[in-house]
């Protein structure tokens, strides 16, 4: 999730947005058939990422009650600085619901904001991480189940040290580092990891897409992340369709591969949340090419909790129920 106080992208009416989406998504459509893939999944997937995960689950058993139905997604977030093994207990009991471990693989250190040359891409496309690297592609590998790793996510913002044009880094760089890591995993034989490929909905300034990605056959599936931001940075209340269409429109020009919402939210202050849930949904169901979304449930820069107030968290159970 980008930083508060991170330029806003230049807001557009959704009465010109909504069509791009559509353009967007049929262009991936088109592209899927070209290829001989399906970009039309049987199911829509719900997800979540929530404080305590993956080792309490409890804030996960809590929502999953009150919704009324278990996450297909589970997310977390995994910085290298901490150093840890993959945590394959956790990530078991994570399963045992049924829902499929996604973990942000992230090259730093929380702490220390985005000029770490610790964490310089070419660090990591130079080999420098790769026992780190090998440990994790060992334990997933002996883990045995699906994962969904979704390494250095929203590289096209300023506000990660993995970002293209900060901490000393290209979009070459970016694209190096990641061929780089996914090689590990290749050579270890690792044949349980969906590789998502995670950048933020543009906004200006923003590094273009093409620059960074990695390449079909480097890449498994394709996620956005965007949030409403309402007016919590000097903005406007926007739609669902006013956040992604054009981030719809440029990811879908790059390729067909499976397209997720990697996280979104939406805040109570500004506008109307609870409407802004059920517009989510309805945009959701008439778009089947989006093969799922993961909620971000917490109370950080602005309170983007599903639950955050009793007619929001009714909202989502509604438009949940059909989707």
């Amino acid at each position: 999730m980008r930083l508060a106080g991170t330029r806003r992208r230049l807001l557009t009416a959704a009465a010109l947005l909504l069509p791009l989406l559509v353009a967007g998504m049929g262009g991936a459509a088109a592209a899927g058939r070209a290829s001989g893939s399906s970009t039309t999944p049987t199911a829509q997937a719900f997800g979540v990422t929530m404080p305590g995960l993956p080792s309490d689950t409890s804030g996960l058993e809590a929502l999953s009650s009150v919704l009324g139905r278990r996450p297909g997604l589970v997310m977390w977030y995994a910085a290298w600085s901490d150093d840890l093994a993959f945590p394959a207990n956790a990530a078991a009991r994570v399963a045992a619901t049924g829902a499929t471990p996604v973990v942000t693989w992230e090259p730093w250190n929380p702490a220390n904001g985005t000029d770490q040359p610790a964490y310089a891409l070419d660090r990591i496309a130079a080999g420098d991480f790769t026992t780190y690297e090998t440990s994790w592609a060992e334990q997933i590998k002996a883990y045995g189940k699906p994962v969904v790793l979704r390494f250095a996510h929203e590289m096209n913002g300023s506000w990660y040290p993995w970002g293209a044009n900060v901490n000393g880094n290209t979009a070459g760089d970016y694209v190096a580092a990641w061929r780089q890591v996914r090689g590990v995993f290749t050579k270890q034989k690792v044949t349980n990891v969906t590789w998502s490929w995670s950048p933020n909905v543009p906004y200006p300034g923003s590094t273009p897409m093409a620059s960074l990605y990695p390449g079909d056959g480097y890449v498994d599936q394709v996620a956005l992340d965007g949030y409403n931001w309402g007016t919590l940075q000097g903005g406007s209340w926007e739609s669902f369709a006013d956040v992604f269409a054009s981030g719809i429109a440029e990811i879908s020009a790059l390729t067909a591969k499976p397209l997720y919402v990697g996280e979104v939210g939406a805040p109570e202050d500004g506008g109307d949340k609870p409407a802004w849930v059920t517009d989510m949904f309805t945009t959701l169901r008439q778009h089947p090419e989006i093969r799922g979304f993961t909620w971000f449930d917490f109370d950080k820069e602005a309170d983007w909790r599903i639950d955050s107030s009793t007619a929001t968290l009714d909202a989502f159970r509604t438009g949940l129920a059909t989707y």
